[in-house]
């Protein structure tokens, strides 16, 4: 058999908005839009801005909704978040390695709402109606009523085109409320199930 050259293909470069040729954003998205999804309410206290000066402020309560949330381990009991880089949870995260999730029911659309606001109102403000615990290991804001409860710890960060992964530790797990479904995400709505 002749000794012949490997076939050569030229290589291309991918496009400039990084997506695959032919696939738009609004491609993208109305797909992934078709994906039902839970919502949880990630929170997470700032540290104070003198930790070393006891009559300094506290850091303020951050909650953020999100969809892209994940069970990623069962031993170790490991999750995921994806934060959309440099939000301010994202940044947050980035400094305060402890943050909590609640994961809502179908009755709390409206706390979902007023945290996935674009140009919303302070952190302080959204959070002065809602009822809620501090977990013990974080620190954190957990949501009373909501149908689970999770507190993480960051062990890794991973960056993803525009997004921040976010794994996170389980530190402790709990279920408050056996009432209601689940709230869900739908084709840019949400929705409850059944």
């Amino acid at each position: 058999m002749p000794n012949t050259p490997a076939a050569t293909f030229p290589i291309t470069a991918p496009p400039a908005s990084g997506h695959a040729e032919g696939v738009s954003n609004e491609e993208f998205r109305a797909a992934m839009s078709r994906l039902a999804a839970g919502v949880v309410l990630v929170t997470a206290q700032e540290p104070p801005l003198d930790p070393d000066d006891p009559t300094a402020p506290g850091g303020e309560d951050v909650g953020m909704t999100a969809t892209a949330f994940m069970s990623v381990s069962l031993d170790p009991p490991l999750v995921l978040v994806s934060l959309r880089e440099g939000s301010r949870m994202d940044d947050l995260l980035d400094e305060q390695p402890l943050w909590g999730v609640s994961v809502l029911s179908e009755s709390q659309r409206h706390i979902a709402g007023r945290f996935a606001m674009k140009g919303r109102i302070s952190d302080r403000l959204l959070f002065e109606d809602i009822p809620y615990v501090r977990g013990e290991a974080t620190g954190a804001p957990l949501v009373g009523g909501a149908l689970a409860t999770l507190e993480c710890r960051t062990e890794q960060r991973v960056r993803a085109g525009d997004h921040t992964l976010v794994i996170g530790r389980v530190l402790t797990a709990g279920v408050p409320s056996a009432d209601g479904g689940p709230l869900a995400y739908f084709r840019g709505r949400y929705r409850q199930l059944g």
